[in-house]
């Protein structure tokens, strides 16, 4: 790339008067927008992937977008950088609206410098996130880089530090999405995991620190870059993204998605919408949908789907940890988040994964204003020797703290079992919930009927004719005693039993009742949750 009084097109640019200078500076935009050349361009969609500002064009609506600094350009030198020096210095920056409301955004150009970044490219990042963080608008950075730029040393590593630092600033303050459509690794990975959701697409995208050729030469382990980083990957093995899709068209669609669901910062709530789903509608289908037995799986997506509107949701992290689910939807045209367990996967239990999974969700719907509708149908903690070795002590702790931290409305219903200290932690009323509800098929105990028969009555049944027998009838005696559907509302431990077809009802009703809801933390700087 060379200056533009060395390009053909300047020879005709007469600029010593307004209309010349004029006419000069439209030549510089449409060269800043055209890229570095077509064979550039070509090599791009031979990927298989868009151009940055085709990307920007799928993720804003029509024409909104407003470009900051196009005509920036490095001024290193050392390597022959002094003699390419192109406009946008490989980054497109900017704001624009998605759905009529402001976003900011910033992409990666990959035919400039491979998309990698230096001292004017991180600039250029730096100050839109100021912006977005000023503005209190939702930031997206469309990833499709290279990682440092090698030839300008540590000042590339130093542009690294300033973005990760803002992301940090950010947290909690202002949504902030990462889209992988492009090689991220080294460093550079650290700004995606460091923000709220991640989004990638398979085949063309991947993560990791250390590439293949570095994890063969340390490890002897022969990896291709998808297999050690792809999107299936992080989707469904390291919990990295939230989201993998097939194409770029799909992922962009379904992050504008994402942000209609969200507030533009943390003083503001969601946007409400208006529904035809009648905020009374009854659920018949679920008293169908849930077996009474305890140890029948069911898919509780199935649950979800009738509860909330139009049985539309968008589901986090689908493919990781599946023994539970995280998703955004909306109930009444109010946007709530749904933690919820699920019985077709290792029959619903928290582990490590889960507990994780989340404990982030609840933090993030919490940050944003967003009411948390808690469905419970859990049997415990998995037990095992990995799990203890883990630390599932500490990563239960996660959700346990994030749900005794949380402020926004909560609302819990308990389906069927809710055993032990997985009870307590999925947001029973002991620990903050506002409201407790449970349907008639709702067990809730220490443990399960015949491992707390086997306790108490241990010596009744190693003594007597029939142990069998015996066990069969001190089970009964125990559920009967102290798992009776109506035992947790006799002590208040419940606020209502609950017939299962009016449940939508009752979840509009009282989330309604707390949309004013205001709750106060203790002064401090910050909490310290367990790692």
């Amino acid at each position: 790339m060379t200056d533009l009084s060395q390009a053909p097109e300047a020879a005709a640019v007469n600029a010593t008067d307004a209309r010349g200078r004029t006419a000069e500076l439209h030549a510089l935009r449409e060269q800043a927008h055209r890229g570095p050349s077509e064979r550039a361009t070509e090599a791009q969609h031979a990927k298989g992937k868009l151009t940055a500002r085709e990307r920007i064009t799928l993720l804003l609506d029509e024409g909104s977008f407003r470009e900051v600094e196009p005509l920036r350009r490095h001024r290193a030198s050392g390597f022959g950088l002094e003699a390419k020096r192109p406009y946008t210095d490989g980054v497109v920056t900017g704001w624009g609206t998605v759905h009529g409301r402001t976003v900011f955004v910033y992409a990666h150009d990959f035919r400039i410098f491979g998309g990698a970044l230096g001292e004017a490219h991180a600039t250029k990042i730096h100050k839109i996130m100021d912006m977005a963080i000023a503005a209190g608008a939702p930031l997206v950075s469309l990833n499709d880089g290279a990682g440092a730029r090698i030839q300008e040393g540590v000042t590339a590593l130093a542009g690294y530090g300033g973005i990760f630092q803002r992301n940090t600033r950010a947290s909690g303050v202002i949504p902030q999405i990462s889209v992988m459509l492009g090689p991220c690794a080294g460093g550079a990975a650290y700004s995606p995991a460091l923000t709220d959701f991640v989004f990638m697409v398979r085949d063309t995208s991947q993560m990791f620190i250390t590439g293949p050729d570095v994890v063969k030469a340390v490890t002897g382990e022969d990896i291709t870059q998808n297999g050690l980083g792809g999107a299936d990957v992080h989707a469904g093995t390291s919990g990295v993204s939230h989201f993998a899709y097939d194409d770029e068209e799909t992922c962009l669609e379904e992050v504008r998605y994402l942000l209609s669901l969200l507030p533009q910062n943390n003083r503001e709530n969601p946007p409400g919408v208006v529904t035809e789903d009648p905020a009374d509608r009854r659920c018949e289908s679920l008293l169908d949908l849930v077996p009474a037995d305890g140890n029948r799986p069911y898919d509780m997506r199935k649950v979800i789907e009738e509860l909330v509107d139009d049985g539309e949701y968008l589901e986090v992290h689908e493919r990781w940890a599946e023994n539970i689910i995280c998703a955004l939807t909306r109930l009444d045209g109010q946007v709530v988040g749904i933690v919820a367990n699920q019985p077709q996967n290792l029959a619903g239990v928290l582990d490590i994964h889960s507990s994780e999974k989340a404990a982030r969700f609840v933090q993030m719907c919490d940050a944003f204003n967003i009411p948390i509708v808690t469905l419970l149908d859990v049997p415990g903690f998995l037990p095992g020797v990995d799990q203890e070795h883990g630390g599932i002590i500490r990563h239960g702790a996660k959700l346990l703290y994030a749900y005794c931290n949380a402020t926004v409305p909560r609302v819990s219903v308990v389906l069927r079992k809710a055993y032990g200290g997985a009870y307590i932690v999925m947001d029973s009323q002991s620990i903050g919930a506002d409201l407790t509800y449970a349907w008639p098929t709702n067990e809730i105990a220490v443990m399960g009927a015949e491992g707390a028969a086997g306790v108490i009555f241990r010596r009744q049944i190693a003594e007597a004719d029939d142990p069998e027998a015996m066990r069969a009838r001190m089970v009964k005696e125990y559920k009967t005693e102290l798992m009776h559907p109506y035992y947790a509302a006799e002590r208040g431990l419940v606020d209502d039993v609950i017939d299962p077809a009016e449940t939508r009802e009752v979840l509009v009703r009282s989330l309604a009742m707390l949309r004013t809801k205001h709750a106060d933390l203790p002064s401090r700087k910050h909490g310290n949750p367990p790692q």
